[in-house]
């Protein structure tokens, strides 16, 4: 698939077929993850790969439930590795750049799976201390079921570029895109071409 194109398919998709992703397709994918930039390029996270039923359920119930959890054939864990960061970068590299790190590597696995056929989500409501006891004490970040989607959620509303995108600086009154409050031409048509 065109890489515009994955983007634009990308879909929190929360039903699974029972069918199994198969190894090859979990490889590449956890390759791409691997592609990841990072902080001082650290790679100050760990992935762990859950296909066992039963650890699944218990990943479910972490997440206050979330059942889908366990329907998807296969659930990553990204954990933020804060030791790894830290000897580079201190206390910022321990309570930021390793989370930013796992969460740069976890959009790169989303990406991935939409490229392959497969589709994910992003759970990020769970019992820390619960999933971090299940998968070996690292920090979780986000938990991410992976399968072939059962479903085909519609498209949801995205803020557009001349609502998000700002130029130099937020603007004084938030939710009004900066071409427009500066009232040039046609909104985003500055940030494109780089105007001043």
């Amino acid at each position: 698939m065109d890489f515009f194109d994955v983007v634009r398919a990308r879909r929190s998709v929360r039903a699974f077929l029972t069918k199994e992703v198969d190894a090859v397709a979990l490889r590449r994918l956890l390759e791409a993850v691997t592609r990841a930039p990072s902080a001082g390029d650290l790679q100050a996270y760990e992935v762990v790969v859950v296909r066992h039923p039963e650890r699944r359920r218990e990943l479910a119930r972490a997440a206050y439930g979330q059942t889908f959890v366990a329907q998807a054939p296969v659930v990553l864990v990204f954990c933020a590795h804060p030791r790894r960061s830290a000897g580079k970068y201190g206390r910022r590299g321990a309570e930021l750049y390793c989370i930013q790190d796992a969460t740069i590597a976890a959009s790169h696995a989303q990406l991935a799976a939409v490229a392959l056929g497969l589709a994910t989500v992003w759970v990020g409501a769970f019992d820390d201390a619960a999933v971090a006891d299940l998968v070996g004490g690292l920090d979780p970040v986000c938990i991410m079921p992976v399968g072939y989607p059962n479903e085909e959620p519609e498209p949801t509303p995205r803020r557009s570029v001349d609502e998000l995108v700002h130029l130099e600086r937020l603007p004084v009154n938030p939710g009004v895109g900066a071409t427009a409050r500066m009232g040039r031409g046609r909104p985003g048509s500055d940030l494109v071409r780089g105007d001043p």
